[in-house]
């Protein structure tokens, strides 16, 4: 069973790509900065607790979050299932599939077939649009081979895995309705919302308060970690490369906001696109001093990253004070 029509929209970010793959064969085309932004997917979160190899930095909100919004935002018809019988999961996958909808997955890419890398990580989303005997049919990033298949055992192990960040044999629809909401009026309330999340995080490891702490803790990375020649390459590694879209999601919002001001007419959004202009630049030297710190296992090049997230604590938070006074209504489009 094969849907055609489902276009492989070569994205960067995973659960953007088969977002965007399920809503342009529903008739409704975004641009991936457009989903992301519109989803409210900006963040920034660092992590360290016991059971972590190593601290984590985060820049996007949590795996399904930026589908969930959008959906709310544009009034799109969103149906989510999750179930942990693995034989109703595939029913729920055929039943839509059948009905002529392509349908989302979150899963453990470390089980798929076609990742050359198997790192275990639960919050992987793709698009799946067919299968046969053997194969499921998927759509991922373009880093990740676009449109590509994995064996269907390898799919159920992905789908059926427990621990972080994982939602077992969870798959999602959705549907575009006749009368869409106005675009600007989606957007200003998308740029609000996301702003007003960063500016009052509720605990000190989020929004600019959590590059703040960042700041601090990146000078004790090398006691912290077992073996700094792996963990810090590979901190930067996914900073970079990590299905982000480069410099930890800002290079992707930087392009929301261009798009978004083109859309919605506001002064306030042209500010922040030139704003994000200069920072997203400095999140990739930020991921570049801890690839060389790790390499040359000199100390310098952490110093110098705490000095650039202490800046880029600062102007993320400017920027999202002048996006949070976005204007409630402006020249809209639909």
């Amino acid at each position: 069973m094969i849907i055609d029509g489902v276009a492989y929209p070569g994205g960067r970010h995973c659960e953007t790509t088969a977002l965007g793959a399920l809503l342009a064969h529903a008739g409704l085309e975004l641009s991936e900065p457009m989903l992301f932004g519109l989803g409210e997917g900006l963040g920034f979160v660092y992590w360290d607790a016991k059971n972590l190899d190593f601290p984590f930095l985060g820049g996007r909100s949590k795996p399904m979050q930026i589908t969930r919004t959008l959906a709310d935002r544009l009034g799109l018809a969103l149906w989510v299932e999750q179930t942990a019988s693995a034989g109703r999961g595939w029913r729920n996958v055929v039943a839509a599939l059948e009905s002529g909808r392509p349908v989302g997955l979150q899963l453990d890419c470390g089980h798929l077939d076609y990742f050359s890398t198997r790192t275990h990580f639960g919050g992987h989303v793709v698009a799946m649009y067919g299968f046969d005997d053997e194969h499921a049919y998927l759509i991922d990033t373009a880093q990740q081979g676009g449109a590509v298949t994995t064996s269907l055992k390898s799919l159920e192990l992905a789908r059926g895995e427990r621990g972080p960040m994982t939602a077992r044999n969870l798959s999602f629809t959705v549907a575009v309705p006749g009368n869409r909401c106005d675009l600007g009026e989606a957007i200003r309330s998308a740029v609000r919302g996301t702003a007003a999340a960063f500016l009052q995080p509720p605990i000190a490891n989020l929004g600019f308060r959590g590059i703040e702490k960042a700041s601090v803790q990146v000078r004790k990375w090398r006691e912290r970690s077992a073996d700094p020649a792996r963990d810090l390459p590979q901190v930067a590694m996914l900073m970079e490369r990590g299905g982000t879209g480069g410099s930890l999601f800002r290079a992707m919002y930087r392009d929301f906001l261009g798009e978004a001001a083109t859309v919605a007419g506001d002064e306030r959004l042209r500010a922040g696109h030139r704003m994000y202009g200069e920072i997203a630049p400095l999140w990739t030297e930020v991921a570049a001093c801890f690839a060389v710190a790790g390499e040359s296992g000199d100390p310098g090049h952490l110093a110098r990253a705490s000095e650039l997230l202490a800046d880029l604590a600062a102007r993320e938070r400017q920027a999202m004070q002048i996006l949070a006074e976005v204007s409630a209504r402006g020249r809209g489009s639909t």
